[in-house]
């Protein structure tokens, strides 16, 4: 009776070991399915801070009367950004450049005949940075009015930023993982198959651009500083097991 038993149990233990080890074989060898997808993350916003720039210059033989006319300069320039609500610390003036200046001499055949010193150019840069958009942008627009005063001022485009860029990288990174997985759940589906876990996760170039530019995308990233009104994408290249 035990030796019937113990023949049972035996040829049991066969068949499981048997039925084991042969699905152990069916799934080493069956191969790891993945998809590969790319999800999109966009964002559009608008800057929360201007930077801008403009300069302006005189010119004297005297050192001395050419930078007495650039000073009252820079008071009337005050004067009249304050008049126009931008606060005196908001008013960031560089250093005062000093260029001499030649005049250069030629003979009547054309031969260059040496140069002679005419005077002295000085310029000084005005930078502002606030985030009173809409009103540093009027102001950049209405500066051609100081040369009713005599001045001439040079005015730079101004540029645009977000304070708040890190936050908004954070939640296009959410959305460009959300769309790829959808992305892939729409390829499982569609192949019959059950999306499984994520494997690896890379994050692309992060791109700003001006709203409707047309601007073309850069392999090392676009930066856009001259449009208020922007648009942010990100890309994320994600691999998920597939069953």
């Amino acid at each position: 009776m035990k030796t019937n038993l113990s023949s049972i149990l035996f040829s049991i233990a066969i068949v499981v070991a048997a039925f084991v080890l042969g699905n152990a074989v069916i799934h080493r060898n069956r191969p790891q399915g993945t998809v590969n997808v790319t999800g999109l993350g966009e964002q559009n916003f608008t800057s929360d801070l201007i930077v801008w720039e403009g300069n302006f210059s005189r010119e004297s033989k005297d050192l001395k009367s050419a930078y007495a006319d650039l000073e009252r300069d820079r008071s009337a320039v005050t004067q009249y950004l304050q008049s126009k609500g931008i606060p005196a610390d908001q008013l960031v003036f560089n250093a005062v450049t000093t260029l001499p200046i030649y005049q250069q001499n030629y003979t009547a055949s054309g031969n260059y005949a040496g140069q002679t010193f005419t005077g002295y150019q000085l310029s000084q840069t005005l930078v502002i940075e606030s985030k009173e958009v809409e009103k540093v942008e009027k102001v950049s627009r209405e500066i051609t009015e100081l040369l009713n005063q005599g001045i001439t001022f040079y005015s730079q485009p101004p540029r645009y930023y977000y304070t708040q860029l890190e936050s908004l990288k954070l939640e296009m990174v959410a959305k460009a993982t959300e769309d790829g997985r959808i992305r892939a759940e729409r390829i499982a589906e569609n192949s019959k198959a059950k999306l499984g876990d994520l494997i690896t996760a890379n994050m692309g170039i992060f791109q700003i651009t001006g709203q409707n530019s047309g601007e073309d995308y850069s392999w090392g990233g676009t930066f856009n500083t001259s449009a208020k009104n922007k648009t942010a994408s990100i890309t994320m290249k994600l691999v998920f097991e597939v069953d």
